[in-house]
């Protein structure tokens, strides 16, 4: 082989790790994973591995002058642990097709690829880190402890009798009726939500040190339209399907801590606030387990049958389904149970999540009318010289309500989008065809 001018062996690209099989996943071969400098995880073929790993382990030869020897040598080490023949050529193929558009490697012309980031749909946007990955290492091995057997036990013991004593003996009804009519109460309520959600995210950090793998930053971003916090655990795929779990999990276990210690104090001084910050957490712990939008719940059954990301298989399924169309590649690549589980999840949310979005649509006139009757109170009290606490408290209440009208609105955006892509592809497909035919 006479190697042009331009031709370079290939290498990982500078921070890329060789992480290895994923543990326990639903597909038919075992993916290998791949993690680049950004922490993103790419998800490669057993050969396309053994290319990148060879590539690799002979990064050595990069000096030599011989780069077609140099290429032969990487062929023959794949062949021999693929158990089939490969040339230089087909290396070559491979990178500059497969594995540097994916930025894994270097091209065969020795430039780097581009970085790579996925976009997946309904992910949170605008993320921005607060805490570096070292404050989240420190932050969760001061509450690593608490998933020890002997500690979980009594607290998800004391979690279940909370809740059973406030649900039973107290009126949740006249302790929310008290907070409405006080701007300092509903601005502590929502205090102690979002510190709830704060606690919840290290809970998945401390989770991930637990399992013995490194979580990344914690910061902030926007899922729809909605402020969130978020923490990087990536890593968490290193683990098995049982650590998977136990760190998707850890937030709620974590939200229902913080209940236990509202419940305490709630119990000591009687302060009704705290009952209502109490249902607060609650609705948040049943928020984070629908599996409708990318929460807990989502994570929960992705990881459950080993497959990461469960929204590109919504297209898939409902043709095969739907219009009887036969199943593409990448439902032929899942095992039999996780395809019956998956289809069950896609027939399942898609009805849920259609359900959702008319239910708050027929509320939109019932929330517009709220929201402008609020803007109007809010104008004529700050005309009367409302003090600035008050203000706060109903420009806070406008915002919850304008909220949702944006949220569906991206939501139906973001659908109508997909529905237009795929009928251009639809239409374009018999053209393409008939093209490639003549």
């Amino acid at each position: 082989m006479s190697a042009p001018a331009a031709l370079a062996l290939p290498a990982l690209v500078d921070g890329a790790e060789l992480v290895g099989e994923f543990k326990n996943s639903g597909y038919r071969e075992p993916p290998q994973l791949v993690r680049l400098p950004n922490r993103q995880l790419v998800r490669l073929p057993p050969l396309l591995f053994l290319v990148a790993r060879a590539l690799h382990e002979h990064r050595h030869l990069a000096g030599e002058g011989d780069v077609a020897a140099s290429l032969a040598t990487v062929a023959d080490s794949v062949s021999r642990e693929a158990g089939a023949r490969l040339s230089a050529e087909q290396i070559v193929y491979l990178v500059d097709r497969k594995l540097a558009p994916l930025g894994v490697t270097t091209f065969s012309d020795g430039t780097a690829p581009q970085s790579v980031r996925s976009d997946p749909f309904l992910a949170l946007k605008f993320k921005v880190a607060v805490f570096p990955e070292s404050v989240t290492w420190f932050i969760g091995g001061l509450f690593a402890w608490l998933f020890r057997p002997w500690v979980m036990a009594p607290v998800l013991g004391a979690f279940m009798a909370g809740e059973v004593w406030v649900l039973t003996s107290h009126s949740i009804a006249d302790a929310l009726s008290m907070a409405i009519l006080k701007p300092v109460s509903i601005l502590l309520v929502i205090a102690l939500g979002i510190a709830s959600c704060a606690f919840h995210e290290i809970g998945h950090a401390s989770a991930c040190r637990y399992g013995g793998v490194r979580p990344g930053v914690m910061g902030c971003g926007i899922y729809l339209v909605w402020p969130a916090f978020y923490t990087d655990i990536t890593e968490s795929y290193r683990l098995g399907r049982g650590g998977r779990l136990r760190t998707d999990l850890a937030g709620v276990y974590f939200n229902g801590i913080f209940v236990i210690g509202l419940t305490l104090l709630y119990a000591q001084t009687g302060f009704a606030p705290l009952l209502v910050a109490i249902v607060y957490v609650n609705l948040e712990i049943v928020q984070q387990l629908l599996p409708t939008l990318r929460f807990d719940g989502y994570y929960i059954m992705s990881d459950l049958i080993g497959i990461p990301d469960l929204f590109r298989y919504i297209g898939p399924i409902l043709r095969r389904t739907l219009l009887r169309r036969p199943a593409d590649a990448r439902l032929e690549d899942l095992k039999r149970w996780p395809q019956i589980f998956v289809t069950i999840w896609v027939l399942t949310v898609i009805p849920m999540l259609a359900f959702q979005i008319v239910l708050i649509i027929t509320q939109v006139p019932g929330l517009v009318a709220q929201d402008w009757g609020m803007m109007r109170r809010l104008a004529s009290a700050a005309a009367d010289g409302a003090d600035p606490l008050t203000l706060l408290t109903s420009g806070l209440q406008i915002v919850l309500l304008v909220l949702p009208l944006i949220g569906v609105a991206f939501i139906l955006y973001s659908m109508a989008r997909g529905v237009v892509r795929w009928a251009v592809r639809y239409v374009n497909a018999p053209v393409a065809e008939a093209a490639s035919g003549t």
